[in-house]
């Protein structure tokens, strides 16, 4: 009677509970918050679901109770599985540890309640298996001399590496001078040690650090892993670091065939803008085309490199590791932001240089005059242009100024090498023209660098009310011998001379009539000292 009443307890027992576990699994799942169960530091279990009338919170209370309960009473406990209905009992020896149900189970990690409870179990396994090393005094001492060796090994690779620092560093100056010196372009040393030494040393400090938090960690690690108790914290580092490098080690890999269109998108530009140079540099052969000669040859060439380049970047950035990463986009907004607000006034000087370049409005060599500035043009760059004046000053100007004024070319007309020479007077109406034209003339035939072939002109450019306007006209060789500004400071002195010989006087530019005495130098005071000693220029 005892052994029926007994077993027919136990099927009623167990249809209560299936009764009660169907039910609760068929009850809608309210949102109440998950909590965690952990046995001595270490994480078993997750319970998401109300089971049974009790909050995730009370039956990790409940679970945590029986679980130390069950570990205080004996050493040698067995973890099983009891499926019911569609959960699964964990059971630590002959007591209930806790249920797992279809609710607890994250559909992410685990694919079903039955493997959800497995991995629990044996988690609780390992914490059976914990608690008795941590009653063991040999593997206590054991885990205390691995780690007294660890640290011994630890301190060693410390100072092994400290010596080899100071070993390097002594070392350092020579082998920096003695490579240093076999870099160089010609006669000048690329590198300078001086310099090199301050950055060689703080990247090997740099260095010993990254290796001395390298060692400490995984020194940390390995001790914290040899106790139970703090075995989970162990694991969480080694784990980490593991994580870590799998991480890098993936992205690396990842980033490989990236990399290799890259490369190859970088080796077929350079290959291209080779080839397009010497095909513009055959198209340059005079008589092809009118708009690409031998001065337009190179800005047209940096301009084909630069489309060139301008286009594979375009094609390799998708390509280039983390370009699709919203910072590599913020980046790229805020650079093309900076360079759309900033390269206004560097986009307008570079369009102007071009016109500059492409119409042939300047050419290095010419004399010319651009509003005020007078000179020599000495370099035609993209943004600026140079010219050298006749007193020696280097004028800098924005080519966007250029186009926007007027520029007077004086060695665009001239045969052969030279340019221009230009100077206007007004003589009174009482004073033959042709005694006027043949003293210009005669003055530039006195002007040493004024050539004779073709010979100067004298125009009569305005009849004004009081005087007309002659100006002389003749063509000089540049730098022979002297700059423009010497020449035409000879040839104004000798107009001067001419006419203070035959006479005449030179009452430009604002002729009136004329004076009671005439307002001209005698050939016999042309000397007055201080000018005797010049006598003989």
């Amino acid at each position: 009677m005892r052994s029926r009443l007994l077993a027919t307890l136990m099927v009623v027992s167990g249809l209560f509970w299936s009764v009660l576990l169907w039910a609760e699994d068929n009850e809608k799942p309210l949102d109440t918050p998950v909590a965690e169960l952990k046995i001595a530091n270490r994480s078993i279990m997750v319970f998401r679901a109300t089971l049974l009338g009790e909050t995730p919170e009370t039956r990790v209370k409940r679970a945590k109770s029986a679980i130390n309960e069950a570990l205080e009473d004996a050493d040698d406990l067995r973890v099983t599985l009891d499926s019911i209905q569609n959960s699964n009992l964990v059971l630590l020896g002959a007591k209930r540890a806790f249920i797992v149900s279809p609710r607890d189970v994250d559909a992410t990690e685990y694919e079903s309640v039955q493997q959800a409870a497995e991995a629990a179990a044996e988690k609780l396994r390992q914490v059976v298996a914990e608690t008795q090393e941590a009653r063991s005094i040999r593997l206590i001492l054991r885990s205390l001399a691995a780690t007294a060796l660890a640290t011994g090994i630890f301190i060693a690779l410390l100072w092994c590496m400290a010596y080899l620092r100071r070993r390097l560093l002594r070392k350092l100056p020579d082998l920096m001078l003695r490579h240093s010196q076999a870099l160089k372009v010609g006669r000048v040393q690329v590198i300078d040690p001086n310099y090199l030494y301050p950055l060689a040393s703080r990247v090997l400090g740099m260095l010993r650090w990254l290796v001395v938090l390298l060692l400490t960690y995984e020194w940390l690690g390995f001790v914290l892993s040899q106790f139970p108790y703090t075995r989970p914290w162990g694991e969480s580092l080694n784990n980490y670091l593991l994580d870590v490098a799998g991480y890098l080690l993936h992205g690396i890999l990842g980033a490989i065939p990236g990399l290799g269109v890259v490369v190859a998108i970088f080796f077929i530009a350079r290959g291209i803008t080779a080839f397009s140079r010497r095909v513009l540099r055959r198209i340059a052969v005079p008589g092809t085309f009118s708009w690409l000669n031998q001065e337009t040859l190179q800005p047209t060439q940096r301009l084909t490199s630069l489309a060139i380049w301008l286009f594979a970047l375009a094609m390799a950035y998708p390509y280039l590791p983390g370009s699709g990463t919203d910072a590599f986009k913020g980046l790229s907004v805020l650079i093309g932001l900076m360079i759309s607000l900033g390269a206004s006034s560097v986009v307008g000087q570079a369009a102007a240089g071009l016109i500059l370049t492409y119409t042939h409005t300047l050419r290095p060599g010419e004399y010319v005059r651009i509003g005020e500035y007078e000179g020599t043009v000495t370099e035609l760059g993209m943004f600026t242009t140079r010219i050298r004046t006749g007193l020696g000053e280097v004028l800098t100007l924005p080519n966007s100024m250029i186009t926007g004024t007027v520029t007077k070319n004086y060695s665009r007309t001239v045969q052969g090498p030279g340019y221009l020479v230009d100077t206007v007077v007004t003589i009174g109406y009482d004073t033959p023209w042709r005694q006027v034209e043949a003293m210009l003339l005669e003055a530039a035939s006195r002007t040493p660098g004024i050539l004779e072939d073709p010979p100067a002109q004298v125009f009569q450019t305005a009849l004004s009310d009081f005087y007309p306007e002659y100006r002389l006209v003749a063509q000089a060789i540049p730098s022979q011998p002297r700059p423009r500004a010497v020449l035409l400071s000879l040839l104004h002195a000798n107009i001067q001379d001419v006419f203070n010989e035959y006479g005449v006087q030179i009452m430009s530019p604002h002729y009136l009539g004329d004076p009671i005495e005439e307002k001209r130098v005698p050939k016999d005071k042309w000397f007055t000292a201080p000018a005797q000693e010049s006598k003989k220029l």
